[in-house]
């Protein structure tokens, strides 16, 4: 069966040949070190849903770690399961009552369902949604395979100009829009973004595109902060063995002459890197009447310095996934405000998928792998 579609990077017609053979190849990890290409039932849609031919996939750091340790926190990989939430695609078949989506229309997928009923859900918060159906958490299928049937409602259909490169970035790029939005970060502040990787660069990007005036970003190698200049970072620290007082104080310092930092500190700081010595460094870089946003997960409990943001109100916010976040950042690559290709360092198909997940521990170069699911 053939449909019609769009050309990923001018919009034109595309064909989309359907398989016939009612299979389809999946990254599948059945356990630690166990990734499999396997083939399995194409999935088929129902009411409201939608079947989309996988096209982009971006490797996520849990995506490694399940891979890795076969686990994240209380989540276990304990049957086999799919891998892949940072999605595009094209839709190839469309299921009852859905109207906003047509065959050939080009999607990102936002990869959470949420039950749509509870109180969270209600009050606008659905990232919280105690229900939440995520793709490649546990017990969840992700969807890193030829074909792949979600919520019509949680697809978002792509600009013309917006490659599809492009949309398999949209996810973490949701990460970094509900974290400049829980920062509050607005026009002439002065953001540090803790960490330079994938969604420390995000991030750097949105608060950029959000008004920040100027943001400084922090890590420990200098590639990264190299790549954080070359994206626009108006300065960089390496922080490397210094204690959160001194990192903090070499953060500030970033921002130069320039601005005047007889306060001190920054409006907002966007913690990426997950670790105890970043979340210290960020409540003490904070400026007084502040923000400290926690978006890098790492151990279970840290110690930090809690009397010093009570007595300079530095407000600690966390941030989980996104909620509302995608419509958001689809205007934003569709407006030009920022740009993410730069992001993509290296390219496999799903046949080399396996080397493809050794490669984003492999080095500092790496910052975002992508998979192309096309057979």
């Amino acid at each position: 069966m053939t449909r019609r579609g769009l050309h990923e990077d001018r919009g034109e017609p595309e064909t989309i040949e359907m398989n016939s053979k009612e299979q389809m190849t999946a990254l599948v990890l059945h356990g630690v070190g166990d990734l499999r290409l396997e083939k399995v039932d194409i999935p088929q849609p129902g009411p409201g849903q939608v079947q989309i031919a996988v096209k982009k996939v971006g490797i996520c750091m849990s995506d490694v770690h399940y891979y890795k340790h076969g686990r994240i926190g209380d989540f276990v990989v304990d049957c086999p399961m799919t891998m892949g939430h940072e999605s595009s695609g094209v839709v190839a078949a469309v299921g009852e009552g859905v109207d906003h989506l047509q065959v050939g229309d080009r999607v990102a997928i936002e990869p959470g369902i949420p039950c749509r009923r509870c109180a969270k859900c209600k009050g606008g918060r659905y990232n919280l949604c105690s229900k939440m159906k995520f793709c490649a958490t546990p017990p969840v299928h992700g969807s890193m395979s030829t074909y792949f049937v979600h919520d019509a409602d949680f697809c978002f259909k792509l600009p013309s100009h917006v490659s599809l490169e492009e949309a398999a970035l949209l996810e973490p790029l949701a990460v970094a829009v509900h974290a400049v939005q829980r920062g509050r970060v607005t026009a002439g502040d002065k953001v540090i973004v803790s960490g330079a990787g994938p969604i420390g660069l995000v991030s750097l990007l949105v608060a950029k595109a959000n008004g920040a005036s100027a943001v400084v970003v922090t890590d420990i190698d200098d590639r990264r902060l190299a790549k954080a200049k070359e994206l626009g970072a108006w300065g960089v620290a390496n922080v490397m063995g210094l204690d959160a007082q001194a990192a903090a104080k070499a953060a500030n310092a970033a921002f130069g002459e320039d601005f005047d930092c007889s306060e001190g500190q920054a409006q907002a700081v966007i913690e990426c890197s997950g670790t105890e010595i970043g979340a210290r460094t960020a409540i003490h870089a904070a400026d007084s009447g502040g923000t400290v946003v926690l978006v890098g997960m790492g151990k279970p409990e840290f110690t930090l310095p809690i009397l010093e943001a009570e007595i300079r109100e530095v407000d600690i916010r966390g941030v989980f996934r996104y909620v509302n976040a995608y419509p958001v950042a689809v205007n934003l690559l569709a407006g030009g405000q920022l740009n993410v290709k730069p992001l993509i360092t290296h390219r496999f198909h799903i046949n080399d998928a396996v080397k493809a997940f050794d490669t984003v521990g492999g080095g500092q170069d790496v910052i975002k792998v992508l998979i192309d699911c096309e057979l």
